[in-house]
């Protein structure tokens, strides 16, 4: 909870107790009620009111009414068996809105500040496949990048098109659709189309390709770690494989399902999941050229600040899939990291080839231990045959959302099916250190010994073949 939603039942809960001292209510105490309506006042012209607050606001409003019947004559005489009822319905109240928190993303440790900026392509030279029309491929790019921000530029928020992209989240992971309402009140520790800083020689580029109906600020927390350390973070909205994409022009493109068709046939499946790879690493390809472009512009913010010729790619899952498609067949890719990387989406060609930049792998619990599965199938041979690899490891504890910021959409994470086990910091903690130790050392040269067996990370162990 933020901090006036946590200061509203604080002041409710001194005021019922109160009644044990079995004294009168000095005026202090007295005034606490009405004090606690200028807070939530307060709290919704800063803060923003949420709908899971509301029974919260309706406890506080009636007790004030309440207290301004028993003012002239505040004399309490110690009753508990009313006071608990009210104790009970108070902690009820605050329940729902600790349970479904404003997410809030840790700040990055970098020396930089974090900028933001959100860019829509169109590759005129690429087809769009999935929208049942004849139009050119078009899909959406936003770009974290280390900063000079001045006191007027805005914080960011979180997702853009928030009344979007929460209903359409709440609905895939099977919750009412007004579930996720108040994501459209998070902010970032990011600042919104700020300058973009200055380094000689310019800043290397990560880009990030996102899972199966994931979005491209899935993992905007590791994006600002990043971008902080002085990288331009691009994350890829791949239009029709995102739960949503919401264009310019008003345009709402929802998650097409036949593009990875559940339940097909082996082969059918693997058919139509290869088409969407080269979508995706198309998407990737389409997006350096953009970059290129805007780093020989006068008149775009990345004029002479990017270096084109040191480029990493991560993903998670299918876009750990497509990240892996993506540098087995383009060289401009310098660096691979995959988080719970999808193998079916990748080509055959590519998985009996193997890819030949620096990789690293990261699997949760759930997606390693499973063995026999079709993508342990495919991986470890792809792996084993990779001529550059610093390791395929897992993480005790997770689950294949531990890997994102989902995570932090509740305190119940785990009973959502969000996250495993593992405490939350700790798993972060893990993935920001190889995330950056990794492109530190592929990138920009910087020794670790990070990769070494075994990981100072007791959590981390090295993945079992098949």
């Amino acid at each position: 909870m933020r901090p006036l939603e946590t200061l509203i039942p604080i002041l409710l809960t001194v005021y019922l107790l109160w009644s044990l001292t079995g004294k009168k209510r000095p005026t202090v105490i007295a005034l606490l009620p009405a004090l606690d309506l200028l807070v939530i006042a307060v709290h919704a012209n800063i803060e923003g009111t949420r709908w899971q607050m509301i029974p919260l606001y309706a406890f506080a409003t009636v007790t004030f009414l309440l207290s301004v019947l028993t003012f002239k004559n505040p004399v309490v005489t110690g009753r508990p068996f009313r006071l608990i009822p009210s104790l009970i319905l108070l902690a009820v109240s605050t329940a729902l809105p600790f349970l479904l928190p404003v997410p809030s993303i840790p700040a990055p440790s970098g020396p930089y500040q974090v900028g933001t900026r959100i860019y829509e392509l169109t590759d005129e030279s690429r087809k769009e496949l999935y929208s049942g029309k004849d139009e050119a491929r078009r899909f959406i790019i936003q770009i974290w990048y280390p900063a000079e921000s001045s006191p007027n530029d805005p914080r960011a928020p979180w997702m853009a098109n928030a009344d979007i992209f929460a209903p359409a989240i709440a609905t895939y992971i099977d919750m009412p659709s007004f579930f996720l309402d108040h994501l459209a009140l998070v902010k970032i520790p990011a600042y919104q189309e700020a300058r973009v800083a200055s380094a000689a020689g310019g800043f290397p580029i990560i880009f990030f390709s996102h899972g199966w109906n994931g979005f491209n600020a899935q993992n905007t927390g590791q994006a600002l770690q990043l971008a902080s350390h002085g990288y331009v973070v691009v994350g890829v909205q791949h239009t029709y494989g995102a739960v949503v994409t919401v264009f310019k022009d008003g345009t709402i493109a929802k998650n097409n399902p036949a593009a990875l068709p559940s339940g097909a046939p082996d082969d059918e499946y693997e058919i139509a999941a290869h088409k969407l790879a080269d979508q995706w690493a198309g998407d990737i390809g389409f997006s350096i050229d953009f970059l290129q472009a805007q780093n020989l512009d006068a008149g775009s913010p990345f004029y002479e600040v990017l270096d084109l010729s040191r480029i990493g790619v991560y993903g998670h899952s299918t876009g750990g899939g497509a990240a892996i498609q993506f540098c087995g067949i383009d060289a401009r890719c310098q660096a691979l990291l995959g988080l719970d990387p999808f193998m079916r989406p990748v080509s055959y060609e590519v998985l009996e080839r193997g890819v030949s930049q620096p990789a690293f792998f990261m699997f949760s619990q759930a997606w390693a231990d499973d063995l026999n599965s079709r993508n342990n199938q495919l991986f470890d041979p792809f792996y084993s045959i990779s001529t550059d690899t610093y390791g395929a490891v897992s993480i005790d504890g997770t689950s294949h959302y531990d890997f994102s910021d989902l995570p932090l959409l509740s305190p119940l994470a785990p009973q959502l099916g969000l996250k495993g086990p593992i405490n939350g910091k700790r798993v972060t903690a893990i993935l920001n250190d190889y995330l950056l130790s990794f492109f530190d050392m592929t990138l920009k040269g910087k020794a670790t010994g990070l990769f070494e067996n075994p990981s100072p990370y007791p959590e981390v162990k090295p993945k079992q073949s098949s």
